[in-house]
């Protein structure tokens, strides 16, 4: 549970850097993100492996012209080789305990995140099973935040429980807002992904392209419902 709040910015940071200019990131490029976060990949295996990826393509372009990378989807095979190495070096050694206060996870944030989300969930224009599912999540949010506030003091809280627990609600969620979306909808969105996706498409393992293409029709749907996330990944700094 590391790196709550620094994993997406800085990725973003880093890709800005090594790119030379301020390029938003796209909908696909926050997919690949969440992709890496989702499977466990440590924010260091990510920046080393665009560090890879800029550095080859720098002495390629040392020696002839070649196409600008637009994506961070060009670094992809480079993370997952990072993250191997990475893997490796760590056989046989001790993983760390994640520290609540250090991390900057105080009850009292971590109740707001919730009661955040489930506000935008009770506020959310959404009809039939989508509607019942927002509903039953703002309710199960708001006992969350409730339980983690009155929490005797000096108790960590367990968040990687906390955490498996919205993963499922979110889940829940994003099978809803599938299942009541229009076909014509999820077929425009499954087009965009694709044609994105076309210029990478080489350089990745066909179940990476899967899960990409997989998280950028569940962020468009959020998206476009102005629907909340619920890792703590999302919690704000402030």
């Amino acid at each position: 549970m590391e790196n709550y709040f620094n994993y997406f910015t800085e990725i973003e940071e880093r890709f800005q850097q090594r790119r030379g200019s301020i390029l938003l990131l796209s909908t696909l490029d926050w997919a690949l993100i969440e992709t890496w976060r989702e499977a466990g990949i440590p924010l260091e295996a990510v920046l080393r492996g665009i560090d890879a990826a800029f550095d080859r393509y720098d002495a390629r372009r040392a020696k002839s012209h070649v196409r600008r990378i637009n994506g961070l989807a060009w670094c992809a095979q480079e993370v997952m080789t990072a993250a191997e190495e990475m893997a490796e070096a760590m056989v046989g050694t001790a993983k760390p305990q994640a520290d609540a206060a250090r991390a900057g996870l105080e009850q009292e944030r971590v109740a707001a995140h919730l009661q955040e989300a489930a506000a935008r969930l009770q506020a959310a224009k959404l009809t039939g099973l989508a509607a019942q599912t927002a509903a039953e999540t703002a309710e199960r949010l708001e006992t969350l935040a409730k339980s983690g506030s009155e929490q005797a003091t000096g108790e960590t809280l367990n968040l990687e429980e906390l955490e498996r627990t919205l993963t499922v609600l979110e889940e829940k969620l994003l099978t809803a807002l599938v299942a009541t979306a229009p076909e014509a909808e999820l077929a425009a969105l499954r087009e965009q992904s694709e044609r994105e996706l076309a210029p990478y498409r080489r350089r990745m393992q066909a179940l990476q392209i899967r899960q990409i293409e997989q998280q950028f029709l569940h962020k468009r749907l959020l998206e476009q419902h102005d629907l909340p996330r619920l890792s703590l990944f999302y919690m704000r700094q402030e």
